[in-house]
């Protein structure tokens, strides 16, 4: 779409944008991330239990080469030696295979969280053009993998030059050391040898995970256009939108003036604005506005007070007062209580004296009745 319309993607993905990729397979993953997480579990484990790889191999050699001859010329017995022989040798290895499987899982789920996308392991033919793979290999992200590989060849080799610097001698100690000692220590060196190379490719990782991110980020921008569109496709079209609202405000309305016979009484101005009002001593702590209108509604919702039987009063600062300052299904604003108190008894005098007269003044507060 930017392509299209010539746009430039420089705004930030939209969550659903980003929400679509990640359905996709398109998250942020780092295979530096993992391979370091690896090497440094390997190592780790290496070097805490060496030894104890070392004795194992050693012996499950040693079970290997001291098979008598008998043993050798009999088929089913040859077999369940070899067959013990690779339980020894998985049981040795299992410690080894299992950090495999941990570090690469937690790689994983650290950069990115637990995905499982059958659109990522669908063929893209699109990848064997040669073209494209000219455009990749010679593109920004092309040059920044040969960045990436030329630091991890430099971290490797320089941490692997400090460490054959600082144990040269070590090593050349070896030479005058009984074999079975020089082959412990020569492989405890190893392990930490390996132990700080493992360590160093976090210099790599530190390089490539903020990397990987901004990747992905750059290559999830959208254009303006496409996230109108977007808006547009989500939010729906605007006629409908607006008829729903229509629909809405219909229903409300209907639902309003089917309280209006429910109410106590119905405040008019006399003809702009018509407020009906009702309490239930015991269920409302207040009085509470269930209907309210102006004009032609105001004229709609007299009629039907009108036909039930409600009381209708005008008293136009206070119908204007909670025109505008009473809300829906709502207690009365707390400054109206007491000219609506007043209304409320002069509806229930009319019940019993339908002759009396209503107030002389209604106990509005100034800064609430806002005349037109």
């Amino acid at each position: 779409m930017a392509e299209e319309t010539g746009q430039e993607r420089s705004l930030p993905a939209t969550l659903k944008r980003r929400e679509e990729a990640r359905k996709k397979g398109q998250v942020a993953r780092s295979r530096e991330f993992v391979t370091s997480l690896l090497l440094l579990g390997v190592a780790g484990l290496l070097y805490e239990s060496g030894s104890g790889v070392y004795g194992a191999a050693q012996r499950l050699l040693a079970g290997g080469l001291a098979i008598d001859r008998s043993a050798a010329m009999d088929p089913q017995h040859a077999l369940s030696l070899v067959a013990g022989l690779w339980a020894q040798g998985a049981m040795m290895l299992a410690p080894v295979l299992l950090v495999t499987v941990l570090a690469s899982v937690a790689g994983g789920l650290a950069l990115g969280g637990w995905l499982f996308s059958t659109e990522a392991l669908m063929p893209d033919f699109g990848r064997l053009d040669p073209l494209a793979g000219l455009q990749r290999m010679f593109s920004v992200t092309g040059l920044l993998e040969l960045i990436k590989a030329i630091l991890k060849a430099l971290v490797v080799g320089v941490v692997a030059l400090l460490i054959l610097w600082t144990w040269r001698g070590d090593f050349l100690g070896l030479i005058q050391t009984d074999p079975h000692v020089a082959l412990v220590k020569l492989g405890t060196m190893c392990a930490r040898s390996f132990l700080w190379l493992a360590a160093a490719s976090l210099l790599v990782v530190a390089f490539d995970v903020p990397y990987q991110i901004f990747s992905l980020n750059r290559k999830l921008k959208m254009s303006r256009q496409e996230i109108q569109d977007e808006a547009k496709e989500t939010e729906g079209n605007p006629q409908l939108k607006a008829r729903i609202r229509a629909l809405q405000k219909e229903r409300a309305r209907q639902r309003m003036m089917a309280a209006v016979p429910k109410a106590d009484v119905v405040v008019t101005n006399p003809t702009h604005y018509a407020v009906a009002i009702a309490y239930a001593e015991g269920r409302h702590r207040a009085p509470v506005v269930v209907a309210k209108g102006m004009d032609l509604l105001a004229q709609k919702i007299r009629e039907t007070a009108q036909e039930h039987g409600v009381p209708v009063v005008e008293a136009p600062p206070l119908a204007r007062a909670l025109y505008r300052h009473g809300e829906l299904e709502q207690e009365i604003p707390f400054a109206l209580y007491r000219a609506v108190a007043e209304l409320l008894a002069y509806v229930y005098q009319l019940r019993i004296a339908p002759d009396v007269a209503p107030p002389d003044e209604w106990q509005v507060p100034e800064e609430m009745d806002i005349k037109q």
